[in-house]
């Protein structure tokens, strides 16, 4: 009897043996792959191949859309649109371009009018409108600075006096410039993101409230660094962290009146905002420190806002911040 547990304790072991040394095996023709150069290109999850290295390009800041050498993919060509939000009508700052620009399209695709807020980039601005109309909505241009309050205020009012109703605001204008250290950042750069993406979400929710129905809905962009931080954007991380909170205190807040507040939060995506921050060095590595290897593109982040938008979709969600970053788990 021992010695048949003997022959199968050794028979164990000469197996165990063998798969470390296949495991052995194949690591090491990993390593040597990767000590000479290789390295696996972008994860692609469709049959549309995204790209993985950017254009080395740098921005003069607002950044505008119409100057990018590699232009972001918004129209989402296979998205069908199907009477989500007939009827209704949508408030959208920084909707000249980006993520935006991108929103707006799949709503006017879903049957909504838009209202865009934009700083100055104008060009970017007449583009989306053309974009939205091509859909067979219509499109209101407002140009203004979300920090101050009056603007919003005018906005809002502008918005419904012009379409009869408002019934979604996306908060998504956003100032960005990165930092090596934390004595890089003037107190005039604190306040400019702070008031910028706090200040201004908070203005426009303030601004839209009076017209808001029951079945409204606010949209807030946070962001990854506003879940795990970043070394290099102190005051960044900081508005999207708490953007995250004023979403979920504002939907507790307004509950009772039945409006619902989400928030999404992009990983990498390609938009002006980040050539007009990063170097061209960096900006051709951009979004390749995710597990997919690469940044989104905004079509791949527009139908998250048109979920959390649509009262078929999401009447029962409220307060939640949805993780769009191209890595597993976050």
């Amino acid at each position: 009897m021992a010695n048949n547990e003997n022959r199968a304790d050794a028979g164990t072991a000469s197996q165990q043996r063998d798969i470390q040394q296949r495991q052995d095996q194949a690591d090491q023709q990993k390593k040597s792959g990767s000590q000479s150069g290789e390295r696996q290109g972008p994860v692609q999850t469709t049959e549309h191949e995204y790209p993985g290295t950017m254009p080395s390009q740098h921005l003069d800041k607002p950044g505008l859309e119409a100057q990018m050498a590699l232009k972001p993919e918004f129209l989402a060509p296979d998205y069908a649109g199907s009477g989500k939000l007939a009827g209704m009508v949508a408030l959208i700052t920084g909707g000249d371009s980006g993520i935006g620009r991108a929103v707006a399209v799949l709503y006017a695709r879903e049957g909504a009018d838009v209202a865009i807020v934009y700083l100055e980039e104008d060009q970017d601005a007449i583009d989306t409108k053309r974009y939205v109309e091509a859909e067979g909505q219509s499109c209101l241009l407002l140009r203004g600075d979300v920090r101050d309050a009056a603007f919003c205020r005018d906005a809002a009012e502008q918005t419904h006096e012009r379409f009869g109703r408002l019934d979604i605001l996306v908060n998504n204008a956003a100032f960005q410039e990165h930092a090596e250290k934390l004595t890089d950042l003037t107190e005039e750069r604190f306040d400019m993101t702070m008031k910028t993406n706090v200040y201004g979400y908070f203005h426009m929710a303030k601004a839209v409230l009076p017209f808001l129905k029951r079945g409204a809905s606010i949209i807030n962009t946070g962001s990854v660094v506003g879940l795990q931080g970043s070394k290099h954007l102190l005051d960044y991380s900081t508005t999207k962290g708490a953007i995250h909170a004023f979403t979920m205190s504002l939907a507790s807040n307004l509950l009772d009146q039945g409006i619902r507040v989400n928030a999404v939060a992009p990983g990498p995506v390609w938009t002006p905002l980040n050539p007009a921050d990063q170097s061209p060095e960096d900006i051709a590595k951009f979004g390749q420190a995710t597990d997919m290897r690469r940044a989104a593109q905004p079509q791949e982040l527009s139908p998250a806002y048109v979920f959390l938008a649509a009262p078929s979709c999401s009447s029962y969600i409220s307060g939640i911040v949805l993780p769009v970053t191209g890595s597993v788990g976050s």
